[in-house]
């Protein structure tokens, strides 16, 4: 079935639903009149837009007989004009189209939790863990996006054994869920004398926050302690029991915070963040029980796949997802990242339309 026959089809249910909202019986059916309008709202764009293609389709089928049928040479001329303009509309349209029909990820509107960790590479892993941190602050500011640190273990150097961070506005997650993986980077260490390239990696994770309605967190499941905190920090490190460590008993996992110095707000992200990754866990055991044959994943997040390299000599940055290199390291670097991530997000569109058709 193509776009077009699927927009057809969902005219028919659209206006059948637009009959039954004025039936007094379904009216009075609270929960049944919230579930027609919502698929209503949610099928109202896409039969604007089907509409417009139809007016569109009817006017080009026109011209083509005006510029057939008429004797007059400037008519026809005319004609031939309008038709080359009327195919680029249609064609346009119909692009729109298929990206309406793309199902919607429920996740892509909300806040996103950027969790960032150096692989291999020892110190200068860590560097380059700290360079993708600021690289995202950078792209999110200029996104208009609030950037909240939500937990971080510095290296003696400057760089990060791990940093977390909660990047939050409109579509944070929708455009932030394709950085998930393992970055390389190529280049000479600050440390380095001799001058040779060292190859380091730092992974990234991008989870959608998570409210306390949509992940259940029984306090008889957590075991919660709290500690003085360590490493860089300030003055009141190892002075006040400031830390939380929260352990989820039935999957295991463990979120230690110390930024703040606040128990309470050390409490409040580590939550936050347990609440992301315990979904997460949910989410993927389900996924993977259910594409357990399947062997492309379309926007997995995978964090063990290596997506991209950033060579530092060749002021180059690949995604290897998509074949996209940019020869202007230096803007990535500062946040110039919208040519990645919408390109990106194009490609899985495509894939999730072939799967769709």
């Amino acid at each position: 079935m193509n776009a077009i026959e699927k927009c057809a089809r969902i005219k028919e249910e659209f206006d059948k639903i637009n009959v039954e909202l004025t039936d007094p019986a379904v009216i009075a059916n609270r929960e049944a009149y919230q579930q027609k309008i919502k698929i209503f709202s949610a099928h109202k764009p896409i039969i604007e837009k089907y509409t417009e293609y139809l007016n569109t389709a009817k006017a080009l089928e026109e011209s083509r007989q005006l510029a057939c049928s008429g004797e007059d040479e400037e008519i026809k001329e005319l004609a031939a004009q309008e038709i080359t303009e009327l195919e680029k509309k249609l064609s346009a349209i119909h692009k729109e189209i298929e990206i309406l029909l793309i199902p919607k990820d429920p996740n892509d509107t909300k806040n996103a939790i950027v969790e960032i960790r150096a692989g291999t590479g020892g110190d200068e892993a860590g560097l380059f863990a700290g360079d993708l941190y600021r690289m995202y602050v950078k792209w999110a500011e200029k996104r208009k996006l609030k950037v909240e640190l939500l937990d971080s273990s510095p290296t003696e150097l400057g760089g990060f054994k791990e940093i977390i961070m909660m990047v939050s506005g409109p579509n944070a997650y929708g455009m932030m869920k394709f950085e998930s993986g393992t970055n390389r980077v190529q280049r000479v260490p600050a440390t380095e004398t001799s001058g040779r390239i060292h190859t380091s990696a730092a992974t990234v994770a991008v989870l959608p926050e998570q409210e306390e309605l949509d992940v259940e967190l029984r306090p008889e499941d957590l075991k919660i302690e709290v500690q003085r905190a360590s490493g860089a920090g300030g003055q009141h490190v190892n002075k006040t029991e400031s830390a939380v460590r929260i352990v989820h008993m039935p999957t295991g996992i463990e979120v230690y915070c110390q930024d703040g110095r606040s128990q309470i707000k050390n409490k409040e992200k580590a939550m936050t963040i347990l609440r992301a990754r315990v979904k997460n866990r949910i989410e993927s055991e389900e996924k993977e029980k259910l594409d357990s044959t399947r062997k492309a994943q379309i926007g997995s997040g995978d964090r063990s796949e290596k997506i991209r390299t950033y060579n530092y000599p060749q002021n180059r940055v690949t995604d290897h997802r998509i074949g996209l290199t940019s020869y202007n390291l230096d803007a990535v670097m500062q946040g110039d990242l919208d040519e990645f991530v919408e390109k990106l997000i194009e490609d899985n569109n495509k894939k999730l339309l072939e799967q769709e058709m």
